[in-house]
């Protein structure tokens, strides 16, 4: 007769005594459901667009040289104004095909504004790498990545990229819970997320 696992006895014990819920034993499973759940990680990834007179080095920021090469954008040498120096600065215009692409992105209204937000991408969670439990305290560990939502999305933030981020998951008496804002001895899920690296 197979003897059963030493784990099993502190499992009969909590569910006989103290009427344990599921959300008392951070599995894996558990542990993505929370992750996917919260606001941080739900939160699509807004892209800011801004036309007009700008920096140099907004002109030449990652997204902007994106957008430059898809020729969704042009720009016009300018003299810079108070809130663009150092110079060089740039008069950033949507090209036709610019027009095209955000148009339908843009919220009603909006097309006027020099500042514009178009939702570009959301997080889908890849897998859990592992969980290391300290009382009532866990750190989680997870791939995920973006999916984009729109062309615009597509070219700012291609699927192929993994990232990896670790996040504070606590113990409370309904349960464990993930720690969303920050932490003070480890990343609540915003920093997690913000923080991430490239996952190897």
């Amino acid at each position: 007769m197979r003897k059963s696992g030493p784990w099993l006895l502190p499992l009969f014990v909590c569910l006989l005594l103290t009427a344990c819920s599921p959300r008392d034993f951070l599995t894996r499973r558990l542990a993505a459901d929370l992750i996917v759940s919260a606001n941080a990680f739900r939160n699509s990834q807004q892209f800011w667009l801004r036309t007009g007179v700008v920096s140099n080095q907004l002109y030449l920021s990652p997204e902007y040289l994106v957008l430059q090469r898809r020729g969704w954008i042009t720009a016009a040498n300018v003299p810079c104004g108070p809130d663009s120096a150092p110079p060089p600065c740039w008069n950033v215009a949507l090209t036709p095909l610019g027009v095209e692409t955000f148009r339908d992105l843009i919220p009603a209204g909006a097309a006027a504004s020099q500042y514009l937000s178009v939702p570009a991408a959301k997080r889908e969670l890849i897998e859990i790498m592992g969980i290391t439990r300290e009382n009532s305290h866990a750190d989680v560990d997870f791939t995920w990545r973006w999916v984009p939502l729109n062309e615009v999305g597509a070219a700012l933030y291609p699927r192929g990229v993994r990232y990896l981020s670790s996040v504070l998951f606590r113990h409370y008496d309904d349960g464990w819970r993930v720690v969303e804002g920050s932490a003070k001895s480890s990343q609540g899920l915003d920093d997690a997320l913000k923080n991430a690296s490239p996952a190897p």
